[in-house]
């Protein structure tokens, strides 16, 4: 029997209630919630406030034309359009003043990417911005704001590019799935809340009945080793994501999964699904049981094709996928996040109303030292006798977890700043892969040392391409990884980069702070490039949560672990303990964002300024 939370959930089905503020019917728990279309190339939008109920409680929501998510633009590749956007949210709303749109993914100049701060003032009340662009491109993007918490608080929508010619993805049926965590909880106080309490949500912590069951089957010297490694960096294995089903409600397409979206097809179609994760912090995991999902497009650029059993999409990325229904009535799309504390559903079937089993959640993750990126550290490591090892990390509250001290002799002494630039020329390429920066225990930026604000740093970092991720190995499911991605094009640019830039992503998990080198956005001077030039970023997660990172205006051509170009994306999952690479052609002039994605960690400080001069 599902709870009570979960049943009014379901209650709310299509969500908004149309400002009434009244309790939805149950009827409409029956019907699935038609996404508005926008086509053409000359579009109204408006941003207000609409009032919703997901959980039987009343909010207000950041809505596009009332609704949420916001209406799919449709766009065709080569034409130019042109966007009135109003802001329209009521004077003295915790959503407002100012707003803007990101176009998610999109190349074109600066003052239209919606950034307020950079080369845009933002949108202020009953006031117009007029988007002007040319469309360049053709796949699967989204569109969100980047003011104040508004992306939290709903203003997010579906973006599709048809392409100029003939399709290359042939399908028979073309659906956008996207996913997105509501809370009723005013967004600014819920980040007050992780900056005073950042474990509100990790409740599945381990217990007595597991310390046992560990004894058994590790040993106990083991397993009492492993209990006083994380206690002395006073951190939790179970600690996977810093808001959760306990906070949050999954929605599909803005509905819940009693809400019941479905997607109608004929025996036989080949349905092509647009999976967008729109979420504020949510990873989740996606299967359709009974169907393989064979991955076409990542981040809107196609890729040959991988069937797969499951995959991981990371906040803000894209994967379009193509599945072949056949055999029975209905088939449950099913998303759980990567914490195992909820999901969301819904269903594809041959008429509305029809619904297939749900699966149970899959069973808690738990990390392990090396998942963060310091081997095998149950192997007879003794944290004592590593705190031994570094005399300068000592004296710190974590000692002995590789916290930061004094940086190795080896450690590069590059502007803290400017990013951590390890090489230069066209020799560069070849300390990229696995071995880029080896020779020993991985280097660190002097300002991560002795900074109150970093909790850790991660020793032996390794790429990760091949690994499905936390809770996704041996589970009996073919799993998609960033291995699997490979572009259906070669290298857009063929140049080697000339210079590398090496950014680690740092953190302190009690202080829920958030930077890059240990330096908050306030703290850091812009990440200069030199318009035309051809670079490489290489990227080290120093931290125990995953991190999906997002360059505007450029893509990201990530790297496989020689070196070489493998797949071109808009944002780069970082997982724990990983060290991934990619290239970037500056090729548009301006001034632009670079942050994680996962939107309280932007807020806290993991943004950079990244700036492209002549």
């Amino acid at each position: 029997m599902p709870s009570r939370r979960r049943f009014v959930q379901g209650l709310a089905a299509g969500g908004a209630v149309a400002g009434l503020g009244l309790w939805p019917q149950t009827g409409w728990a029956q019907q699935s919630r038609k996404m508005p279309v926008l086509r053409g190339t000359e579009l109204d939008l408006s941003v207000g406030e609409t009032l919703v109920n997901y959980t039987g409680q009343t909010r207000p929501a950041v809505t596009i034309n009332g609704t949420l998510p916001g209406p799919l633009l449709r766009w065709k590749e080569g034409t130019t359009v042109t966007l009135r956007v109003r802001n329209d949210l009521p004077r003295g709303s915790i959503h407002g003043p100012d707003t803007s749109i990101h176009w998610h993914g999109l190349v074109l100049p600066a003052n239209m990417d919606g950034v307020p701060g950079m080369s845009f003032d933002g949108i202020r009340p009953d006031e117009s911005y007029l988007y002007r662009f040319d469309v360049k491109q053709a796949g699967t993007y989204w569109y969100h704001s980047h003011s104040g918490f508004q992306e939290q608080g709903g203003m997010y929508g579906p973006l599709v590019i048809d392409p100029a010619g003939p399709d290359p993805i042939a399908s028979d049926r073309d659906f956008v799935v996207m996913l997105s965590d509501w809370t009723d909880m005013d967004p600014a106080k819920l980040f007050a809340r992780l900056k005073k309490m950042a474990s509100h949500d990790n409740v599945y912590q381990r217990t007595v009945g597991d310390f046992m069951r560990d004894a058994e089957r590790k040993g106990l010297p083991a397993t009492v080793a492993d209990r006083k490694m994380w206690g002395q960096m006073r951190m939790t294995p179970t600690d996977l994501s810093d808001v959760n089903g306990q906070t949050y409600t999954y929605l599909l397409n803005g509905t819940t999964s009693l809400g019941n979206w479905t997607g109608v097809f004929v025996p036989g179609d080949k349905v092509r699904l647009r999976l967008i994760n729109g979420s504020a912090m949510t990873y989740f995991d996606v299967r359709i049981p009974g169907l393989k999902l064979t991955v076409v497009a990542a981040d809107g650029q196609p890729v040959h094709p991988v069937t797969v059993d499951e995959l991981r999409i990371g906040a803000a990325e894209t994967y379009d996928v193509i599945v072949q229904p056949g055999g029975q009535d209905a088939y449950t799309v099913f998303a759980q996040d990567s914490a195992r504390t909820g999901y969301v559903s819904g269903t594809l079937a041959v008429r509305e109303g029809l619904r297939a089993p749900i699966p149970p959640l899959d069973p808690r993750p738990i990390m392990s030292m090396a998942d963060m990126g310091h081997g095998d550290m149950h192997a007879g490591h003794d944290m004592d006798a590593m705190a031994s090892s570094q005399p300068a990390a000592a004296a710190a509250p974590h000692a002995g977890h590789a916290m930061p001290g004094t940086p190795p002799p080896s450690s590069p002494s590059a502007d803290p700043h400017a990013g951590h630039a390890m090489a230069t020329g066209a020799g560069a390429g070849a300390m990229v892969g696995m071995d880029h920066g080896a020779g020993g225990m991985q280097t660190h930026p002097a300002s991560e040392t002795n900074n109150p604000l970093v909790d850790m740093q991660t020793m032996s970092p390794t790429p990760k391409l091949d690994d499905p991720g936390i809770g996704l190995r041996d589970n009996g499911r073919r799993v998609l990884t960033y291995a699997d991605l490979r572009s259906t094009f070669a290298d857009p640019d063929g140049r080697e980069p000339g210079r590398t830039v090496e950014l680690h992503l740092t953190g302190h998990m009690e202080k829920f702070a958030w930077s890059f080198d240990g330096l908050k956005f306030a703290q850091a001077e812009p990440l200069r490039m030199t318009y035309g030039e051809r670079l490489r970023i290489v990227l080290v997660n120093d931290t125990m949560m995953s991190h999906p990172i997002h360059l505007h205006g450029m893509w990201s051509d990530v790297e496989d672990a020689d070196g070489n170009f493998q797949v071109r994306k808009h944002t780069v999952d970082m997982p724990p303990g990983s060290k991934r690479s990619y290239r970037v052609r500056a090729d548009a002039l301006g001034r632009w964002a670079y942050h994680c994605h996962l939107f309280f960690h932007m807020e806290s400080g993991m943004f950079r300024e990244v700036r492209v001069e002549e």
